[in-house]
C-alpha cells in the first residue's frame, strides 16, 4: 500500500495484494512453507521496485504472526533484506494487536466496544473507548492455522475456538456494544452480506449491521459447501477455503459476548502503523475535516470556506446534523465546479457519496452527498438521491436539503469572493428565514438571490426575509 502522505486522513494512490498462504501446515511443520515463501520474497522484489519508481520518502515492512511462530520465520526476515533491502519487523502479538486497533481508531474515532483482527495465523482483540485501548489478546485462531489444527473439522474447530475464547472473560463487556471487524476474510463476508442485504451502498468502511442479522447470515454461511462457495461473487479459490471458518470465529465470539452492532472496519494494521507515528496533536484531528480539507484544496473558493460555515451554521444550530457534518459539507461545496452545470448535481452527489473518507458513517455520507446535490440544484425528491434516501431517515434528509439550499444561497450572495458573507447573515426568526445584508450598500442582490432564499425558506416552510443590519439592530 503506498499513501500520498502520512498525515490524519491518509490517501492511498496505489494498492496490490498477493495471498501467500505463508501460515499454511505452519501448525503441522512449524515452519513457513517454500512455495508462500518463494512467493513472499518474489513478490517483495516487485513491491521494491515500485517504491524506489514512485520515490516513497519512507517504507515499513512488518510481519505478523506465521512469521513471529515459525522456527524459519527469523530466516525469512534475512532473506527479505538480502533480496530487497526492506527491513522487516516482526511483530510481537501484543503489537499486532495494538497497531490493528489503533487503525480502528484512526478511523472510527468513536469507536467504543471490541475489536478483532483475524489474519490467516492468529486473531488479535483488543478493547477500544473513545480512542483509547484496553485489554488485548492475540490467539492461534486464524483460519488457516484453525483448518490445521482441527483437521479441516468445522465441528472440532467450534471446539477449539470456544476453548480458547472461554479464558477472556472480559470479552463479555462486549455485550450492548459493537464489534469492529478487521481483516481480509472478514471484508470479504462483509462485500457477501451487503449482496445478500440488497444494501445499497458497497463500502465496506463503517459498513454496521445489527448483530442479529449478522448471527443469522453467519449461522447459514458456515453450512454452505465448496460448490456453494465457487458461486458467490468476489470470492477467490484461496480465500473461499478461508470463509467459513472465519464465519465460524465471529459466530462463536457472539455466541460468547453478542455485541449490538458489527461494524467493519477497511482501516487496520497498516493504518495503525501510520496513525502510531503521529504526534498527539495530530493523531486528535478530526479524519473527516481532514480529509474534507484535502479534497476543499480542488475548489475554486478554499479560502471561504469558514465564512460559508459561519454563514449557514445559524439555521442548523437547533437541528439535526452535527456541526462537523455541516463544516464537511462546507468544505465540499465546489467539489464539482469543473463538471458541467447540468451534471454538476448528479456527479457530486455520486462523488462525495463515494469519497475515501473516514470518520463518518454511511448516514453521515448520505448527509453529505445530499447537501451536494442541493447545493447544486439537484432534486433531493427525485431518483437522482434513491441511494442516499435508503440511509437517511426523512428528518435528516430534510436537514441536509437545508444545508445544501443555505450553501447555494451562499455562494450566489458572494459569488465565491471572501469577504462578502463576513458582512452578511442568516437567521431563524419567528416564522421567517432572515438574510441580514451589511447597512452600506456593500452586497447587492438581485433576482437569483431572491429566488435562493425563496427556495430555502422554502425548504424550511417558513417565509423569506431581506433586512439590513441597521434594521435588525432597532428591531432588537
Amino acid at each position: 500500500m503506498v499513501y500520498q502522505d502520512g498525515g490524519r486522513a491518509p490517501l492511498q494512490l496505489f494498492n496490490e495484494k498477493v495471498l501467500c498462504g505463508l501460515g499454511r501446515g505452519l501448525a503441522a511443520t512449524g515452519e513457513l512453507p517454500a512455495e508462500g515463501v518463494g512467493m513472499a520474497l518474489a513478490n517483495l522484489a516487485r513491491f521494491k521496485s515500485l517504491v524506489t519508481a514512485m520515490g516513497a520518502k519512507s517504507v515499513e515492512v512488518v510481519a505478523t504472526a506465521a512469521v513471529r511462530d515459525a522456527r524459519n520465520g527469523a530466516a525469512f526476515v534475512t532473506d527479505i533484506a538480502r533480496r530487497t533491502g526492506f527491513r522487516a519487523r516482526i511483530l510481537s502479538g501484543a503489537d499486532e494487536a495494538r497497531l490493528s486497533a489503533l487503525g480502528v481508531v484512526s478511523g472510527i474515532p468513536d469507536a467504543f466496544g471490541v475489536m478483532g483482527d483475524l489474519g490467516g495465523g492468529s486473531l488479535e482483540l483488543v478493547e477500544v473507548e473513545g480512542g483509547k485501548l484496553g485489554r488485548h489478546a492475540t490467539l492461534p485462531l486464524g483460519p488457516l492455522r484453525l483448518m490445521e489444527l482441527s483437521d479441516g473439522n468445522l465441528r472440532r474447530g467450534r471446539a477449539i475456538v470456544e476453548r480458547h475464547l472461554a479464558n477472556l472473560t472480559w470479552l463479555r463487556h462486549l455485550k450492548g456494544r459493537s464489534f469492529y471487524a478487521v481483516g481480509g476474510a472478514w471484508r470479504m463476508l462483509a462485500r457477501i452480506l451487503m449482496d445478500h442485504q440488497h444494501y445499497p451502498l458497497h463500502i465496506i468502511h463503517n459498513y454496521r449491521v445489527s448483530a442479529s442479522d449478522a448471527k443469522l447470515f453467519l449461522e447459514r454461511f458456515e453450512k454452505l459447501g465448496r460448490e456453494d462457495l465457487k458461486k458467490l461473487p468476489y470470492v477467490s479459490r484461496r480465500r473461499g477455503d478461508t470463509l467459513p471458518w472465519a464465519a465460524l470465529v465471529m459466530n462463536r465470539l457472539f455466541e460468547i459476548a453478542p455485541p449490538r452492532h458489527l461494524i467493519f472496519s477497511a482501516f487496520g494494521l497498516r493504518e495503525g502503523c501510520l496513525f502510531d507515528q503521529l504526534s498527539a496533536r495530530e493523531q486528535a484531528q478530526d479524519p473527516l475535516i481532514a480529509g474534507c480539507m484535502a479534497t476543499a484544496q480542488e475548489g475554486r473558493f478554499a479560502s471561504s470556506t469558514e465564512e460559508l460555515f459561519a454563514f449557514i451554521a445559524p439555521l442548523t444550530r437547533n437541528a439535526l446534523p452535527p456541526a462537523r457534518l455541516v463544516r464537511a459539507a462546507c468544505l465540499l461545496s465546489d467539489i464539482a465546479w469543473t463538471d458541467h452545470p447540468d451534471y454538476r448535481a448528479e456527479h457530486g452527489f455520486h462523488r462525495v457519496l463515494t469519497l475515501p473518507l473516514v470518520g463518518v458513517d454511511h448516514a453521515g455520507r448520505a448527509f453529505l452527498a445530499v447537501a451536494i446535490a442541493a447545493r447544486y440544484g439537484g432534486d433531493v425528491h427525485g431518483d437522482l438521491v434513491d441511494t442516499a434516501r435508503a440511509l437517511l431517515e426523512p428528518a435528516a434528509l430534510r436537514a441536509a436539503q437545508v444545508v445544501g439550499l443555505a450553501l447555494r444561497l451562499g455562494f450566489t450572495l458572494s459569488g465565491g469572493a471572501p469577504g462578502v458573507l463576513a458582512d452578511c447573515g442568516l437567521r431563524l426568526h419567528d416564522d421567517a428565514v432572515v438574510l441580514t445584508l451589511p447597512a452600506s450598500g456593500s452586497v447587492v442582490i438581485g433576482d437569483a438571490v431572491l429566488r435562493r432564499l425563496d427556495a430555502l425558506a422554502r425548504g424550511l416552510g417558513f417565509a423569506p426575509q431581506i433586512v439590513c443590519d441597521e434594521a435588525v439592530a432597532a428591531a432588537e
